[in-house]
């Protein structure tokens, strides 16, 4: 099984050191799961605009495979303005809805106020609905007071919250895997 974390943004730390931890976390006690990083700052992606997926740049078509390809995520993204970023959009809008279907959403986010935490619940959550994605119960929300100066999570709350997110996309992935291997008997 392949986990995809995915930092939707092109700027700033945050919302990848978040990310990265809980791939980590899971690496760390599942093994046998494999993880890797989709960071949006390490691709030049180009806008959607309708077209055949092959006819977009090497970057772009590198990007929708990964994402199409992969069987659960957490998904990561900074809040600015009360809304998700461009880029994690357009990642939504380049990506065939179907990849999504019947797959785990793990999300994190994180933002200059405490009330961004509500961008989850009526922005990435509805969103994952129309994908016919299932949603872990938990999410991550991170606050600029939960890291240090050198932007290390320092919080122990969140920590937890983070170990907490990486098991339950895994539990529910295993699950989910489980109940269509029976249902296909």
């Amino acid at each position: 099984m392949k986990l995809l974390g995915i930092s939707g943004t092109i700027i700033g730390a945050k919302t990848g050191i978040v990310v990265r931890k809980v791939l980590d976390e899971v690496k760390k006690k599942y093994p046998d799961i494999d993880v890797e990083l989709l960071d949006m700052m390490d691709y030049d992606v180009q806008f959607c605009d309708g077209r055949d997926p092959l006819t977009y740049s090497d970057d772009t078509r590198k990007v929708i495979e990964k994402v199409s390809n992969a069987d659960f995520y957490i998904i990561g993204t900074p809040i600015f303005q009360g809304s998700i970023p461009g880029v994690l959009k357009n990642l939504f809008d380049l990506v065939h809805p179907d990849a999504f279907r019947n797959k785990v959403m793990g999300f994190v986010a994180n933002g200059g106020t405490y009330q961004h935490f509500l961008v989850i619940e009526n922005q990435l959550k509805p969103i994952a609905g129309y994908f016919r994605a299932f949603v872990a119960p938990s999410y991550v929300y991170a606050n600029s007071d939960h890291f240090n100066r050198e932007n290390e999570i320092v919080d122990a709350d969140l920590l937890q919250r983070i170990s907490l997110l990486g098991d339950e996309v895994v539990h529910m992935q295993k699950s989910l895997k489980i109940s269509i291997a029976e249902a296909a008997e």
